[in-house]
């Protein structure tokens, strides 16, 4: 039975999206299906990835690259900035990594060729969000007006890891009180305080990658249903719909049925939807 609130979706801005080149994205799956067991159906070449966003009603994508090792960055900002020339869907955010030389340089680098924000992934980076190794390119984001998007949270593997949750995410939020900060997956496994946090906070955002998905529970462990829908009506304006696509073990589609299933009124979901990444981004809708 389809969904009788589907319209509600499209069009959509996805802004959790995974574009990488070939071997290091088929390189990225393998580590999670080692660690987690998830098994990958979707093509990760652009025009592929492109055509099921497209077909599922996302008008435009936000593309996030990480870089695992140092010396690798300005590859990959160069790279995502040429897919995204070819391309009139794709955002193309940049990534440093903390041990680089010249990170602010870096950063700076892949936002005047296009860069729309930065990316970093705490756990995989070694990094904590306020980590002074990359409070230069923290200060370049803050000069260029750009976003950023966190993996700060500990779901689905990193309860254990230092770098990451409610307090060191906090850190960053204190430190670049002008810097718009966006931590993925509903800040899981600590919502209540990262929900706290955009309350409080206008420069705080949310995304809700994997958490909000019907899969959430088999996936990660967690329940979408904790979320009160008075939370997305309230926050509407910080919290923006992502997929984590291509790296979801189950269909496109389930990443948003959840929040389609709850009967939200139509401003929340254009917000979800759309509005509220436009807004973090910086950009014109």
């Amino acid at each position: 039975m389809s969904n009788p609130n589907e319209d509600a979706f499209a069009p959509a801005l996805d802004a959790h999206v995974h574009l990488f080149p070939e071997r290091l994205a088929d390189a990225i799956q393998r580590t999670l299906t080692a660690a987690t067991d998830w098994e990958f159906s979707y093509r990760t070449d652009r025009p592929s990835m492109e055509a099921t966003l497209t077909d599922a009603g996302v008008e435009r994508y936000v593309a996030l690259p990480y870089a695992h090792k140092p010396g690798i960055a300005r590859g990959l900002n160069e790279w995502l900035a040429e897919e995204a020339a070819g391309s009139e869907r794709l955002i193309p955010f940049a990534t440093v990594h903390p041990d680089d030389e010249g990170v602010d340089e870096i950063v700076r680098e892949a936002f005047v060729a296009g860069a729309r924000g930065l990316k970093f992934h705490c756990p995989v980076q070694n990094c904590a969000p306020a980590d002074p190794r990359i409070e230069p390119a923290l200060e370049v984001a803050v000069e260029y007006d750009r976003p950023i998007t966190y993996h700060g949270n500990t779901a689905p593997m990193y309860e254990n890891d230092p770098n990451v949750g409610a307090d060191r995410f906090a850190e960053v939020v204190e430190s670049f009180p002008e810097l718009r900060v966006n931590c993925a997956h509903m800040g899981t496994y600590e919502v209540d305080a990262f929900v706290g946090m955009a309350r409080e906070h206008d420069t705080v955002y949310l995304d809700t990658t994997f958490a909000m998905s019907t899969e959430a529970e088999e996936t990660m462990g967690f329940d979408p249903s904790s979320i009160d829908d008075e939370v997305f009506v309230e926050l509407s304006g910080s919290i923006m719909y992502g997929s984590d696509f291509p790296n979801i073990p189950y269909p496109y589609r389930a990443e948003r049925a959840e929040l389609l299933g709850r009967d939200l009124p139509e401003e929340t979901y254009r917000d979800i939807f759309y509005r509220t990444a436009i807004e973090f981004l910086g950009i014109d809708g």
